[in-house]
């Protein structure tokens, strides 16, 4: 990873002109400040002398580079700083005071036990924008424990609606408790810059990765406060709508749903089943519900008699939603996904180029989602401090 030849910020991207100062690590943190970056904040990411970010550990690798570190860490520059060495101290309250955002993910406390505290940020610093990124947040019985994705989705109620059955507890597949974190924390501090414009003030934003799973939920809490009935795990299935769920044609999986009685006429129009349509215990959405196995059994009988390219064609034709089942080998090879460009490419040190997920919200305007390929440790230590004034120009040399 290297700092080599960075394409210049347009300014018409939104955040440019920002400055982010980045304490995070690992994934909530770093996919926070990467979409920061990738919508035109200059983004400084502070790692710890030595081995910096976690994530830098974590496989797989690519030349001795870990992938899972160059995901979520384009358009990034790094400094290594010791919050503990007063030399360093020196060089970060320099950062600071240029700074828009500081973005962090310290354990609650700790950012306090290294002597920045909010009150003392605030009072040097008005208008800074701190966003503190924790498992559980700076308040509650909790605020002071330790959090990974896994605790959070647990914890959440997440796990438990997720899977085949409550006796096989199953994680979501991606950390979607570090995404939506940092997701949300994106939201927060674009609002906490709105608001700036207004009052001239920063402020400090509070953001758990439990309440942003909470947040998740969809209808799940409203479900258990309207029926009384504990949401549980029920495979690939929609709760309360039908078909809506994964079938099996005669060569693979792909997906239909039905969101309303029309498309489920249609539906059966489709697969030569009018009788279907007119079956008592399917004649709208809450009895489809009710007897959803019946009523998959029968579609697949039918379903199976023909490849899913054949059915998909046919619903696509009458405006039902549906799609193929696909691995993520499959996905990165779509015509949708690449004619969306999804897919961006970021760079090892030796030029090998790593194909990573690109920017839903760049991916057709035309600009370059990678402007500056993921840094190595330390990789633009000596352009900060010179800019800083705290290296000689000749040093730089």
């Amino acid at each position: 990873m290297h700092a080599a030849q960075p394409a210049p910020t347009p300014a018409t991207l939104p955040l440019a002109g920002i400055t982010v100062v980045d304490l995070t690590r690992v994934l909530a943190g770093p996919a926070c400040t990467q979409m920061l970056a990738d919508l035109g904040a200059r983004v400084i990411k502070v790692e710890q002398p030595g081995c910096g970010d976690d994530a830098r550990a974590i496989g797989p690798f690519v030349e001795g580079v870990s992938a899972y570190f160059m995901s979520v860490n384009r358009n990034k520059e790094s400094i290594a700083l010791d919050l503990k060495n007063a030399e360093d101290r020196v060089i970060f309250e320099r950062l600071l005071e240029r700074a828009d955002i500081l973005v962090e993910n310290f354990r609650p406390g700790t950012l306090e036990k290294l002597g920045y505290n909010w009150d003392m940020l605030h009072a040097r610093h008005p208008q800074l924008i701190l966003a503190s990124i924790s498992g559980f947040g700076q308040t509650g019985p909790y605020h002071r424990q330790p959090a990974y994705d896994m605790v959070v989705q647990a914890m959440s109620g997440m796990m438990s609606v997720t899977g085949h059955g409550a006796d096989a507890p199953c994680r979501v597949g991606v950390s979607i408790g570090d995404l939506a974190a940092g997701l949300y924390s994106v939201i927060g501090v674009q609002s906490a810059l709105m608001r700036r414009m207004h009052t001239q003030q920063g402020e400090r934003l509070d953001i758990s990765m439990l309440d942003c799973q909470v947040a998740l939920l969809e209808n799940a809490v409203a479900r258990l406060e309207a029926s009384g009935s504990v949401p549980s795990p029920i495979g690939t299935r929609h709760p309360s709508m039908a078909p809506f769920d994964v079938f099996a044609a005669q060569d693979g999986r792909f997906v239909i749903a039905v969101g309303n009685d029309n498309a489920f006429v249609r539906l059966c129009e489709i697969l030569a089943l009018p009788a279907l349509a007119q079956d008592p215990r399917f004649l709208n959405n809450a009895v489809r519900c009710e007897h959803q196995a019946a009523l998959k059994a029968l579609l697949e009988q039918r379903l199976q008699q023909a490849p899913r390219a054949h059915w998909i064609a046919l619903l696509e034709q009458s405006g039902v939603p549906t799609g193929l089942y696909q691995t993520v080998a499959e996905m990165v090879e779509h015509p949708q996904v690449q004619a969306r460009q999804m897919l961006t490419e970021v760079t090892t040190p030796a030029g090998t180029p790593l194909r990573v997920a690109s920017n839903p919200l760049l991916n057709t305007t035309g600009q370059a989602v990678v402007r500056r390929q993921p840094p190595a440790l330390d990789a633009d230590r000596c352009a900060i401090l010179q800019e800083l004034g705290l290296l000689p120009a000749v040093q730089a040399d």
